[in-house]
Parts: structure tokens; C-alpha cells; sequence
């Protein structure tokens, strides 16, 4: 395909994507395909010869669209938003057309220097102060294995250097509460602590925060039999219930022990734009990483996660590679992000982020993401005040626990009753939202923050929960 050949293909592309951002609110919310259906739909073999853009376009519209569940419908309420704003959409076109290849700042100069200036630009947004750095990265799964890779490694004084973890007199122990995502289990395992050194730490009702008072208790047992408590992950919005942990308590303890504190802020990280809702995150000065996803909540394309850290030595002293190849003049005097993560070469990820604030301007991020607030608040009213239905949790954010609750129902017909209601709503087409497990039982999430969605979708979606838990038997 030559330039003028891709400038035709490319107008034609945008207006499908744009006549789809168009209609999505009008397509079935969750996917309804079979497994293997939309493998079944396609060639069997790899096309020897140049295709037409119009049979492209015909199998997004007849293979790919239908078999996708539509995170950007107003009436998605499922997980956690997966926002991806139109104007960062315009940033990840630029960068796929460049095709820049970051290995190094010499190899771009340009997506090192964005990238600094973007985590500059997200820091001072979320009230941090000038102490902390950052990079973009895929996601905060990977963010917390850098972050207890750098944790292992602080603890041992560099023990990758030496024999690694099996040359340790002493096991390295990691904490993080009960209801943290299931991403920080992967991560410590993957960083070689073992299964037997996590600590799974209670969490307090009502809120879900995690237990101060029990994670002393586990580090004091820890380190008087014989183990080192190396690394406690905070979570600063859960998954199940969006409960912040209390840094700042976590931090005395972590100081006590010299142990290292990243914090999980993966979807509620947006919410440090607010500064009405910076309490939430009060201690997080004093925490040593931090990982937040603008590729959630607040509206970058997806594969937009910020990493922070106040020493970024740290991350280089554990994640730094010099091959021969790499090597310039430039090398001590600008940043190499390859030393900063574990990916080598790098795509231009900044440019979404930075599309996206450019092309929108933070006082309209804050206005949506008040917005979600503000709707959440009039969803957990109505469902407080409507006999037969249950908030589970507090709503710090905008993500409602819910159980409908017929009275009288067993432990068992309960759950049988929520999942069913649930997928029923689901399977409707009309809304989509996920049920969970909370303390050994089903509830519902109902996640708002879609960036299309107004209080008219959330209000419809009211009347959808109500019709299909009130009309579904056990």
C-alpha cells in the first residue's frame, strides 16, 4: 500500500469508525456469539494477494462488530469504564503512523521527551508533588511486578546480582488485602516470593479497607519467625467495591519495617484530578511507586498506564540493560525508558494521553468525571429508598454493590436469584453489568463512567434491574 493508496483506505476507515462511535448506543451491549464463531466466519488461510477495502470493512461490520461486547455504549456498567475518548483515538493513529521505535532516546528523541512532559503534565493534575516521575507502561498488572521486582531487590540489597532469591537466608514476605486485585497475586508470584509468603490481609466493614491493626499483627509474626516482610501493596479502589486501604497508616507501619508500599490505583487513580476527592489518598506522599491508569476511567486508549516513582535509580539499578548496540553520547544526560520497565522497544504511548489532554482540556475530564459521581450518587439513593433492594457497600466513587433481596430467600436461592436476574439483564442486550462474588456471596457491580453515558441511560438501566429482579423466580 503506497502513501496516496493509504490516505483513501484511511479517510474511509475514519468515517466507519466514526459512523460506529455513532451508532453503538444502538447495538446489543454484551456480545451473543458462539465460542468459535467468529473464527468460524473467517478464511481458513492467509490471502496470497491484495485485498479490497470494502470486503474489510464488510467483515468488521459482519464478523468483528457483532462479536464484540461495546465498552464505549452508554449503557455498558460492566467492570471497570474502558474509556477510550476520540481525541486520544486520534493520538494512537499518529503514533501507529509513525511507527516510532523507542529502544532508546537517541532512536526518538521525541516519544522519551512527550512521555516526560505527559507524566509531568498527569502528575501535577492529580495534586502530586514535583518529588515524583513517571512511564507509561501497558497496564497495572505490569506495574506492580516492576514494583515488587524493585521491592525483592531493595529488601535483599540486590540480590539478582548475586545467587537471586534461592541465595537468601531469609523468605521475603508481600502483603495486600483480601479484596486487592487478583493482578497483585500474579505479580509476587511472577517475582519469585512463592505462594507461602503472601499474606492475604482482613479487610474492615462496612468500608473494605484493609486492617491496619491485622497486617501488625502478620508482620510482627512474620518477622519473629524468621521471614522478612519486604513489599505491602495498597489498593486505592478496589475492584469488588472501588474501598481505598488507608496509606498513610500503612506507610508508619512500612517504615517500621522497612518495607516497600506501591499503590494500586488502577481505575480510581483518575479521581486525583478531582481535588475533592484527593482524601482518598491521603498518606500517598509517603508511599515509594504508584500506578494509575488513564486508559480507564479517564478516557486514553487502552494500554495507558502511569507508573510513578520518587526514585527512579530504583527502577533502573533492577530493570537496566546496556547491549552494545544501544550505546550513544547521549547515555548518563537524558532518560532511556527501556531501564525504567521490562519492555525493550517501546511504542509511542504518550501520544494518547497527550492527545487527549491537548484536545480536550482537563476542566472537561473533571466536569465527565463529576458527572459519574454525582449519577452514582442518584443510583445508590434510589436503590437505599426502594424496599427489596440493598447497597452493600459504601460509594465512595461510582460503583454500586446491589442485591435485590425478595424476601423470604436462603443463602443458596438468593445467589441462584441474583446471578439470574443478572444475565438477564445481560442476556437482554439492553445493559450490560458484572456479578461478583462479595464475602462467599453473589451482588452485582454496577460500574458508571462510560463517557457517553448520562443519567437518562442510568435511569433506564434502573428500570431494567427492577423489571428483570422483580419478574425472575429462584
Amino acid at each position: 500500500m503506497d502513501v496516496e493508496e493509504f490516505r483513501r483506505a484511511a479517510h474511509d476507515l475514519v468515517d466507519w469508525v466514526a459512523d460506529y462511535r455513532a451508532r453503538v448506543a444502538e447495538l446489543p451491549v454484551r456480545a451473543a456469539v458462539a465460542p468459535g464463531e467468529v473464527a468460524g466466519a473467517l478464511p481458513k488461510s492467509p490471502p496470497e494477494g491484495p485485498g479490497d477495502l470494502k470486503d474489510f470493512i464488510a467483515v468488521l461490520d459482519e464478523v468483528v462488530v457483532p462479536g464484540l461486547t461495546h465498552t464505549q455504549h452508554p449503557a455498558n456498567f460492566a467492570w471497570f469504564p474502558s474509556n477510550a475518548a476520540l481525541a486520544s483515538v486520534l493520538g494512537d493513529i499518529v503514533a501507529g503512523g509513525l511507527g516510532a521505535l523507542g529502544l532508546s532516546w537517541q532512536a526518538a528523541p521525541a516519544l522519551t521527551e512527550v512521555e516526560q512532559v505527559v507524566c509531568d503534565w498527569a502528575r501535577q493534575l492529580c495534586g502530586l508533588s514535583a518529588r515524583w516521575s513517571g512511564t507509561i507502561g501497558d497496564g497495572a498488572s505490569t506495574a506492580s511486578l516492576v514494583a515488587l521486582l524493585v521491592a525483592r531487590e531493595r529488601a535483599t540489597g540486590g540480590s539478582l546480582r548475586r545467587g537471586g532469591l534461592q541465595g537468601e537466608p531469609a523468605p521475603l514476605t508481600v502483603y495486600f488485602s483480601e479484596d486487592a486485585h487478583s493482578s497483585v497475586t500474579k505479580a509476587a508470584l511472577l517475582a519469585g516470593y512463592g505462594e507461602g509468603n503472601l499474606r492475604l490481609v482482613t479487610v474492615r466493614r462496612p468500608r473494605r479497607e484493609l486492617d491496619v491493626d491485622a497486617l501488625a499483627q502478620l508482620m510482627a509474626q512474620d518477622l519473629a519467625e524468621g521471614r522478612r516482610p519486604a513489599a505491602i501493596v495498597t489498593t486505592a479502589g478496589t475492584t469488588l467495591t472501588t474501598a481505598f486501604d488507608p496509606i498513610g497508616d500503612i506507610c508508619q507501619l512500612a517504615r517500621d519495617h522497612g518495607a516497600y508500599v506501591h499503590v494500586d490505583a488502577a481505575m480510581a487513580g483518575s479521581a486525583m484530578l478531582l481535588p475533592e476527592c484527593r482524601h482518598l489518598f491521603e498518606g500517598v506522599e509517603e508511599v515509594d511507586s504508584l500506578c494509575w491508569n488513564p486508559h480507564k476511567w479517564l478516557g486514553s486508549v487502552l494500554e495507558t498506564s502511569l507508573l510513578y516513582v520518587k526514585d527512579p535509580a530504583s527502577l533502573v539499578s533492577v530493570m537496566a540493560s546496556d547491549p552494545s548496540y544501544l550505546r550513544s553520547g547521549r547515555d548518563g544526560s537524558v532518560v532511556q525508558y527501556r531501564d525504567w520497565g521490562l519492555p525493550l522497544g517501546r511504542r509511542f504511548r504518550a501520544l494518547r494521553l497527550w492527545a487527549l489532554l491537548s484536545l480536550e482540556g482537563a476542566a472537561a475530564l473533571r466536569a465527565r468525571l463529576r458527572r459519574d459521581l454525582a449519577n452514582a450518587q442518584r443510583l445508590a439513593a434510589l436503590v437505599s429508598s426502594t424496599t427489596g433492594w440493598e447497597l452493600l457497600a459504601p460509594v465512595p466513587l461510582q460503583t454500586l454493590c446491589v442485591r435485590h433481596v425478595p424476601a423470604p430467600l436462603g443463602a443458596e436461592d438468593l445467589d441462584r436469584h441474583t446471578l439470574a436476574w443478572c444475565e438477564a439483564v445481560n442476556s437482554s442486550g439492553a445493559a450490560h453489568l458484572t456479578p461478583a462474588l462479595l464475602d462467599g456471596h453473589w451482588m452485582v457491580r454496577v460500574s458508571i463512567g462510560a463517557e457517553p453515558t448520562e443519567w437518562r441511560h442510568i435511569e433506564q438501566l434502573w428500570d431494567l434491574m427492577r423489571e428483570k429482579a422483580e419478574g425472575t423466580g429462584t
